[in-house]
């Protein structure tokens, strides 16, 4: 026998974001059934997936649109002033196939692994010329500031041929963009800030051609510049706040275990499987993925009814028993498991395999640089992400 929501024998909750511990996702999450009734911050009821597999049945099913037009917000209510029909042009996570596809289609040959492999050289430059710069400066030093934003912010620049000066807007944009606090009015603001700033840059490409991805776009001459400015915000904001993200809270982590911090140090071959388990163990992605019901779908022996909204704690998923009998651990030199840090299904995130090569290079020159890094501020002083939609550290202050 299935259960909606309207019937279901438990009181629908809003989403706890309240972390008794920095590196554990909440006590009061870690308490919910695999699906479960969520209250919504404008009223609707929907549902809560915290296992593993029904997480990949939801993201692999094509009855769930990725179209956030359809769904409830967590976090914010949304007026029906600022609902939008269908996703802007471009912005191809939040679109369903076959719209999604012909997008997917065109960046897929741009985030290869071999092209990432063939990036790996520049992006051992970067990682270099930043960690020099860090040295030079001397401790104790910031390192989300230092080393874990630029790094992330010189590679997608470079990826996308968006100057690097303009990180402090960049910067400023997902402040407000990415932020659980942010009114709706603020966001519709940045947001149309966010369009006329890659709209001045699609136009600089236009006018001065180079390598970049917003180049080779133009060349083929298949997308409007709307289309244009809705890909390049996407893989602007997403390709560089996960991987900073996961430099900070994964440098917090392991800094905080000092025992994998050695093993890593004394055997670098294991940063691979390291950077796969500090995506699963930490998984910085936590609020979402959203999706809306197209029709009736049954989910674990729940009715989800047309027209609801189901949200995915990846963090809760990453963690599931039946995944890993001991989730709650790190281990850098766990054997790679299955994990939904990156999504599953046709949204899964086109630029893992950058990310990848971004982090195992990071975190290998940061520790081969700096063995005796330590933090140069008491651990619980440290401010966490919590008002953010990508969880991680706010400032992870350091020394050697």
């Amino acid at each position: 026998m299935t259960a909606s929501a309207s019937s279901i024998d438990r009181e629908p909750r809003r989403l706890p974001i309240q972390r008794e511990t920095p590196f554990d996702p909440p006590t009061a999450l870690q308490a919910l059934p695999q699906i479960g009734p969520l209250l919504f911050a404008g009223g609707e009821t929907g549902w809560l997936v915290t296992g593993y597999r029904l997480a990949r049945a939801v993201l692999a099913d094509n009855r769930f649109s990725a179209d956030r037009s359809l769904a409830a917000s967590p976090m914010q209510a949304v007026p029906d002033r600022f609902r939008r029909f269908g996703p802007p042009p471009g912005m191809f996570n939040l679109m369903d196939p076959p719209a999604h596809t012909r997008y997917r289609k065109m960046l897929t040959g741009q985030f290869t692994v071999q092209r990432m492999k063939r990036l790996q050289p520049a992006i051992e430059a970067i990682v270099d010329d930043t960690l020099d710069a860090m040295e030079r400066a001397g401790g104790p030093v910031d390192l989300v500031e230092a080393f874990a934003l630029p790094v992330p912010m010189t590679v997608i620049c470079a990826l996308l041929g968006v100057p690097y000066d303009c990180r402090p807007t960049i910067t400023r944009f997902a402040s407000v963009l990415l932020s659980t606090r942010a009114t709706i009015e603020e966001l519709a603001g940045t947001v149309d800030e966010l369009r006329k700033f890659m709209l001045e840059k699609i136009d600089e490409r236009r006018a001065a051609p180079d390598d970049g991805l917003i180049s080779g776009l133009l060349a083929e001459g298949e997308l409007t510049d709307d289309e244009l400015c809705g890909i390049a915000q996407v893989l602007l904001l997403a390709g560089h706040e996960t991987s900073a993200n996961m430099f900070g809270i994964g440098a917090f982590a392991l800094l905080q275990h000092a025992d994998q911090w050695d093993k890593l140090v004394r055997d670098p071959s294991l940063m691979p499987s390291a950077v796969e388990e500090l995506m699963r163990y930490l998984t910085v992605a936590h609020m979402g993925p959203i999706r809306a019901a197209l029709e009736d779908v049954e989910v674990g022996g729940v009715a989800v009814r047309k027209g609801e909204t189901v949200m995915i704690s990846l963090p809760m998923a990453n963690r599931d028993a039946e995944l890993l009998d001991d989730g709650g651990t790190l281990e850098v030199a766990r054997p790679r498991m299955p994990h939904l840090a990156f999504g599953h299904g046709v949204h899964q995130c086109i630029g893992q395999q950058l990310a990848r090569v971004e982090m195992v290079v990071g975190f290998g020159k940061l520790l081969a640089r700096f063995p005796h890094l330590r933090l140069a501020a008491d651990p619980a002083e440290v401010p966490m992400r919590t008002d953010m939609r990508v969880y991680g550290v706010h400032e992870l202050p350091v020394t050697w």
